[in-house]
């Protein structure tokens, strides 16, 4: 007779396992701690044969019937549906075990004994920092060229050249490995030496670690236009590009939520851009409500006030203190990449608070808001360092 559901709720342990039929080679295994698991016999070539179709209730009496007529179909077939799972299994497994990360780490353990600790460090933290975020998840035998490119340029456009060669490099020992060990057919590195070609960009004044304290005190005691020293500090611990900064607009920040919302249109990468802000950058803004919250631009222009300051100011106010021709506007996000990722913080909230995103990274549809939490923390970080070189002067 069929169980229902009344019954199996109902059906209470005994001392040893025991079975409830519920017809069709199907049974319900009722174990002395009280699971229910659902059991489907069969013969196969001959053979009694009995497969687990899960436990109750997490598999249902309707589901498991489903998987009872499943299974008798392969039966029928000739298939063992038992071979089917395991062969399901294997391929699960792997996919899993075959990951550019795990095939990395594996082939990590069986060389790390060759090398120095400080080489083994510093080679599993570009891997972790760089390349895992990014291609880690991905079976190694589908990585593409193209896509290991991407990777890698993220590289040349910090100006990490050097490390870049390495990181190529050791990528291809990887893929040597994988191919030796029957998990890939092809090794993209190598080609991409020739493939990469040299990144042709305006390289930006910008300060050392070292120079900010000095920089900082600088700044601090400029008297002129208090407007501008604000701007610049807020571009400093921000990480913006100098013409997000000028042209941004008090509509586009939440002091409340501590959120500035910056506009595809006004992006370089046309996508939607957040940026979490700290409490000095709130500070910053609260301070400055009061002369342009009646304005549109935060920073309006000292003669046209219905538009934003000039393109040059900023740079100005840095000449003008003394550092002309040694740091830029735009050098302040080359300073903030260098010291950020030497304090180890995830590669993929840095590339994303300097918006360097692109389509085809950090894991599948870009999202805007991606790492916000992250961000936010690594951010305060960052300004509070800012404030510890300026009182103290303290480079750590």
């Amino acid at each position: 007779m069929a169980l229902t559901e009344l019954e199996i709720r109902h059906a209470k342990p005994k001392e040893k396992p025991y079975s409830k039929p519920d017809g069709n080679s199907l049974s319900l295994l009722i174990e002395p701690n009280g699971s229910k698991g659902w059991r489907f016999r069969y013969r196969f070539s001959g053979k009694p044969r009995m497969m687990s179709l899960g436990t109750y209730p997490i598999v249902s009496l309707t589901e498991a019937r489903q998987k009872r007529d499943e299974a008798k179909k392969l039966v029928f077939a000739g298939i063992n549906p038992c071979e089917i799972r395991k062969e399901q299994k294997r391929a699960k497994n792997n996919a899993l075990a075959n990951t550019f990360e795990s095939i990395a780490r594996e082939w990590y353990s069986k060389r790390q004994d060759r090398w120095s600790e400080g080489y083994r460090k510093d080679m599993m933290s570009a891997f972790e920092k760089d390349i895992f975020p990014y291609i880690g998840h991905r079976p190694i035998k589908e990585i593409k060229p193209l896509e290991l490119l991407a990777v890698l340029s993220k590289l040349e456009e910090r100006g990490a050249t050097e490390k870049l060669r390495k990181v190529r490099q050791r990528c291809g020992e990887v893929w040597k490995y994988a191919i030796i060990t029957g998990r890939a057919e092809y090794n993209p590195a190598p080609d991409l030496a020739s493939a990469m070609k040299p990144h042709q960009r305006k390289h930006y004044a910008h300060l050392s670690v070292s120079q900010l304290p000095a920089f900082l005190y600088s700044l601090d005691g400029y008297m002129g236009n208090q407007m501008l020293k604000a701007a610049l500090h807020l571009l400093i611990i921000s990480g913006v590009r100098p013409g997000e900064l000028r042209n941004a607009t008090w509509d586009e920040i939440n002091l409340e939520h501590a959120i500035w919302e910056i506009p595809a249109e006004r992006m370089k990468m046309k996508r939607p851009h957040i940026v979490p802000l700290s409490t000095q950058a709130v500070l910053i803004l609260k301070q400055i409500y009061p002369i342009s919250g009646h304005y549109p631009n935060v920073f309006p222009g000292r003669d046209l006030r219905d538009k934003p300051i000039n393109e040059t100011t900023l740079n100005r106010l840095i000449k003008r203190i003394g550092y002309g021709g040694k740091a830029t506007g735009h050098g302040f996000r080359h300073t903030m990449s260098t010291i950020l990722h030497e304090q180890g913080y995830n590669t993929a909230w840095i590339e994303t608070q300097l918006a360097h995103v692109d389509k085809n990274s950090i894991r599948g549809t870009y999202n805007h808001a991606q790492y916000l939490d992250g961000r936010r923390e690594m951010l305060q970080w960052y300004a509070d360092y800012m404030d510890k070189l300026e009182k103290e002067g303290v480079v750590c």
